[in-house]
């Protein structure tokens, strides 16, 4: 597949293989692993060109899912098209769905060692400072001073932090109001009425009961790769919602600890799923997890790229993906606050949250992996301390 700018200038396998060495040591989130996609693809080797770097970017940040595995996906389907995006897709998720398998099984086996309640203890509250901070960085860059945006952005914070739980209606509906108000669409009320369809159904489905334990799974995970749009931490609010207040698969110190396994694993923060998945049903339950997480986003890559320099400038659709970015950020700051509630127990969790959040915002470049392992340290220091008083 030609980029605009004329064939690429690399192959399938030199792609992979950049995106399986990417995927192993890639620290940051997203927007890093974006950022050293162009500074290697584009500027350096000079594979990819920048019009078909923009247009990926572009289409990752209108379409729900992981944004830094998107472009993944597009940079492949430039170079050889659905399988390509297959291929490139597969060698960046892979790496870090090893290490969070191996770490749910250190976890599981070991979890219950004062010396990885420890470090979880200190790890955990760091987390909530970096997701605090995310949200500031998000609402700052995405919400400005639009007034709707604000609107939608409160309403939704305050819906996560009154029910301790997110739902995909509430993005879908934010993006129909900003959609209304900003550009009203015309004949497209059936398609709008079939997408909150489908959605309340794979709700239904996966709330059963009596549906299989892999089953339910599948279609938890897929529903959250289908709706949750933003940052790979637009992910977290969805998550606690169905994994702990609805589907009761983990406990809420459980679930602190699988976001913490995201932050010091490189890769996709989605990539939290796989760890989840391993502690509700083992190897096959992160498989199911990953797979119908990361398949959304393979469709909502491969299906638009042929048309996305037809429709992608659309104003109903921009409009859209800001009501729903604006409701996923509110989203993310309301689970900061839930999350905080039950992680900050004491005065040093509280320090380190603090502390984590204000070296961030002073130190811009400062690695999240590294402040996580300093927490760690903290926490196998400081949690013996506190059991013993």
């Amino acid at each position: 597949m030609p980029g605009e700018g004329g064939q690429p200038a690399c192959s399938l396998r030199e792609l992979s293989g950049y995106m399986l060495r990417l995927g192993t040591l890639g620290f940051g989130g997203p927007v890093a692993l974006a950022g050293y996609m162009h500074r290697d693809l584009v500027e350096r080797r000079a594979w990819i060109t920048e019009a078909d770097y923009k247009e990926g970017l572009a289409l990752a940040q209108l379409m729900p899912g992981p944004l830094a595995a998107q472009l993944a996906m597009y940079l492949g389907y430039v170079v050889r098209g659905a399988w390509g995006a297959t291929v490139v897709g597969a060698a960046f998720v892979l790496p870090s769905f090893a290490m969070v398998v191996a770490l749910g099984w250190a976890y599981t086996r070991y979890g219950g060692l004062s010396w990885m309640q420890a470090v979880f203890y200190g790890v955990g509250a760091a987390v909530i400072g970096i997701i605090a901070l995310s949200a500031v960085k998000l609402t700052a860059k995405n919400v400005r001073k639009d007034p709707l945006l604000w609107a939608i952005y409160a309403i939704a914070a305050a819906v996560t932090i009154a029910t301790e739980s997110e739902m995909a209606w509430l993005f879908l509906g934010a993006g129909v109001v900003a959609w209304l108000w900003r550009a009203p669409p015309r004949g497209l009320w059936g398609g709008v009425r079939a997408v909150g369809g489908l959605e309340g159904i794979a709700a239904l489905l996966a709330g059963s009961g009596d549906a299989p334990l892999l089953w339910r799974i599948a279609l938890f995970f897929g529903e959250a790769g289908a709706f949750v749009f933003g940052s790979g931490l637009a992910i977290v609010p969805f998550l606690y919602g169905g994994v702990v207040n609805g589907n009761h698969w983990l406990t809420e110190r459980q679930f602190v600890d699988a976001v913490a396994v995201a932050m010091i694993t490189p890769g996709p923060v989605v990539i939290t799923v796989g760890f989840i998945g391993y502690l509700v049903a083992g190897f096959a339950g992160a498989s199911v997890a990953a797979l119908a997480t990361f398949l959304p986003c393979w469709l909502f890559t491969v299906v638009p790229a042929p048309y996305f320099k037809k429709y992608g400038k659309r104003p109903d659709l921009i409009a859209f993906v800001d009501g729903v970015t604006a409701a996923a950020i509110g989203a993310i700051t309301g689970a900061a606050f839930v999350l905080a509630r039950r992680s900050i127990v004491d005065v040093p969790t509280a320090f380190l949250a603090i502390a984590s959040g204000l070296l961030l915002w002073r130190f811009r470049k400062l690695p999240e992996p590294v402040l996580v392992a300093v927490a760690a340290l903290v926490g196998l220091v400081a949690y013996p301390l506190v059991r013993a008083a």
